[in-house]
């Protein structure tokens, strides 16, 4: 699976993120290609957690079953500090512009992201 690396990387506490050994490009989605250059050597590096929240809104209204009792939850698309940007939950009131550092929770089986506040 493509997105091994960075699952097993939420599992072990870590955030990952492709980088391109040509360009230099940070991406934090699963790719078989820099999303910049089109090069194929990509690899696997672990970002330091950080991040600037670009966009934010609560969920109270569950898309589906598996979600239904977290709500309502607040999700997040934050700015690593390496430059891409990833979605993921965030404690609640969390604003656009907040500093924030990534921690992770499990929920049925799967490890998520939670963002929370740098103090």
């Amino acid at each position: 699976m493509l997105a091994a690396p960075f699952n097993d990387g939420l599992r072990a506490g870590v955030v990952r993120l492709q980088r391109c050994a040509a360009c230099g490009h940070a991406q934090t989605l699963a790719r078989h290609a820099c999303q910049r250059c089109g090069h194929e050597d990509l690899r696997w590096h672990d970002a330091a957690g950080t991040a600037t929240v670009r966009a934010a809104t609560v969920v109270a209204r569950a898309p589906s079953d598996d979600f239904r009792p977290l709500a309502p939850y607040t999700l997040v698309i934050v700015e690593l500090d390496e430059g891409p940007r990833l979605m993921g939950h965030a404690v609640p009131g969390v604003q656009i512009g907040q500093r924030v550092r990534a921690g992770f929770f499990e929920h049925q089986g799967r490890a998520l992201l939670r963002f929370s506040p740098i103090d």
